[in-house]
């Protein structure tokens, strides 16, 4: 006598186990492949599901102020981004991800191919991002500048909220500044890729 097996219940045997292995960036994105200055960098998220955030980044109550929950929108004019738009950002020539927190957080780790300009030095180096100095600030041509994705630890940390209103009134086009709020919390949260620092 044959026995009669639906073709779902075959093709979840086969595919049961290799789905639950595989934590992926979208669907149909496992990892995406950035250049840095130190080579390719893959950007793919841990695989290990009972992995969880230890350390700095899992702390969750911060005093108030100066660990301030920060808005959606640093400044008028800002987009604000998430993972998937930083991961475009970093494939993209014609954009810079910029990490504005100050060195010895840079230290403990960041995002792949992203460039350090803490938040107290960026706004007098505008002239390194193609800006022209003048005496009241810089002239920032929009159509010279790269457009610049900006973050800090998390939506907890002020310092490139901070970096985005300075370089805003030192002359920085607003339509070219894209914010990613959730930063290095929300990174590691989402188990993604990190280089520098001890994690390099």
């Amino acid at each position: 006598m044959t026995r009669f097996v639906p073709m779902t219940a075959i093709a979840l045997a086969f595919a049961g186990p290799a789905l639950a292995e595989s934590v992926n960036i979208t669907p149909d994105m496992s990892a995406v492949t950035v250049e840095t200055p130190s080579g390719a960098v893959e950007i793919s998220r841990v695989q290990d599901e009972s992995a969880v955030i230890e350390g700095e980044f899992a702390r969750i109550a911060r005093p108030c102020p100066e660990f301030c929950i920060q808005p959606m929108t640093p400044a008028e004019g800002v987009r604000t981004v998430g993972e998937l738009e930083v991961m475009d950002a970093l494939q993209d020539p014609g954009t810079l991800v910029v990490d504005g927190r100050v060195r010895p957080d840079w230290q403990t780790g960041t995002i792949p191919g992203a460039i350090s300009m803490p938040y107290t030095e960026m706004a007098d180096q505008l002239h390194e991002l193609g800006c022209e100095p003048d005496f009241e600030g810089f002239i920032c041509d929009a159509d010279v500048v790269p457009n610049l994705v900006m973050f800090c630890n998390g939506p907890w940390c002020g310092q490139s909220p901070a970096a985005i209103r300075r370089i805003i009134d030192a002359g920085y086009p607003v339509e070219k500044i894209a914010y990613y709020r959730w930063g290095m919390q929300g990174w590691r949260m989402l188990g993604l890729t990190v280089a520098g620092g001890a994690e390099g």
